[in-house]
């Protein structure tokens, strides 16, 4: 469960958010749409507590997985290392990275991938950690068509049952993802 009630929120006094509310129910599957600007990153890091409201009443009761806009993948690590970093055992790291069609990348470092590649490899660390709630910030930026189907399809399977808060430009890809849209 998420609850974000009247909240408000400024960045050196530019408001971003003014007594906005958000419930979001375990299971729930949502894309936040809108504007470059309008505040999708900044509801998250809310969210996430990485950012403080200034008004209002932030409650929530889920454990989060997370794919950022950048891949914040360590470059002196490899990526098997990367994702078990997080606690996640390698063999279910493995079992992500194959699905996600980079097995081969397992163990080289982020700077000897693509950024396609680092991007599945971003999206392989989230699905291998418990979670509750999956947060994904434009989590195909970077892919091609085939690759963003293959990804969406496995974070799919891997979310039954899960609360999934997606931030996208493309209803497309709200729309593999089956979440409802919510415009900011």
């Amino acid at each position: 469960m998420i609850n974000l009630n009247n909240i408000s929120f400024a960045y050196d006094k530019k408001p971003i958010f003014e007594n906005f509310s958000l419930n979001i129910n375990d299971g729930d599957r949502i894309c936040l749409f809108g504007e470059s600007g309008c505040g999708k990153t900044t509801l998250l890091r809310l969210i996430l507590g990485l950012e403080k409201a200034q008004k209002g009443e932030v409650l929530i009761d889920s454990k989060f997985s997370v794919v950022f806009q950048e891949d914040r993948l360590l470059p002196f690590l490899t990526i098997l290392e990367n994702i078990t970093l997080l606690g996640a055992d390698t063999k279910t790291s493995l079992y992500h990275l194959k699905a996600l069609g980079i097995s081969d990348a397992a163990n080289k470092k982020p700077h000897e991938l693509s950024g396609g590649m680092k991007r599945r490899a971003a999206i392989g660390r989230a699905l291998s950690v418990d979670f509750d709630t999956i947060i994904l910030d434009e989590p195909f930026a970077g892919l091609d068509e085939n690759n963003i189907a293959l990804c969406a399809e496995h974070i799919l399977k891997h979310t039954k049952n899960k609360t999934v808060i997606l931030v996208s430009h493309s209803k497309q890809e709200a729309e593999l993802l089956k979440t409802k849209i919510i415009y900011l």
